[in-house]
């Protein structure tokens, strides 16, 4: 699994983004796939993930309404679509990737495959 995130950039409160995280790997499909945050000085959070089996979807309270979670298993890349930004939401965004064994689910770490990153700054 290799993960790349893209599709971070300025926008305005209020805006939208589309993030997209592909991965080169042939295994995509059978991994909950998950997206995260880090704002400056503070902890990484949880912001979405989508299950690999029914694509079932699960989103932090903080975003919920607002950003949508997909996957498309044809393409191996799963997607964020960000609307109503908000400065708060100004964080550097990882895609991971975890391999749904034992207890582990797309709310409950860990995560076995991290990309890049990908900077999303929210003016107001």
């Amino acid at each position: 699994v290799q993960l790349q995130a893209s599709g971070g950039g300025l926008v305005q409160a209020g805006g939208s983004l589309r993030l997209s995280c592909a991965d080169s790997g042939r295994t995509f499909s059978s991994y909950n796939m998950g997206w995260f945050r880090q704002a400056p000085g503070k902890e990484r959070e949880f912001v979405a993930a989508v299950s690999w089996g029914d694509a079932r979807t699960y989103y932090a309270d903080s975003v919920k309404g607002r950003f949508t979670i997909s996957r498309d298993n044809a393409k191996n890349t799963v997607y964020l679509q960000m609307n109503n930004l908000k400065p708060e939401d100004t964080a550097v965004y990882y895609c991971a990737a975890q391999r749904p064994v034992g207890t582990r689910g797309p709310t409950k770490g860990p995560y076995d495959y991290w990309g890049q990153g990908t900077l999303v700054t929210v003016s107001s």
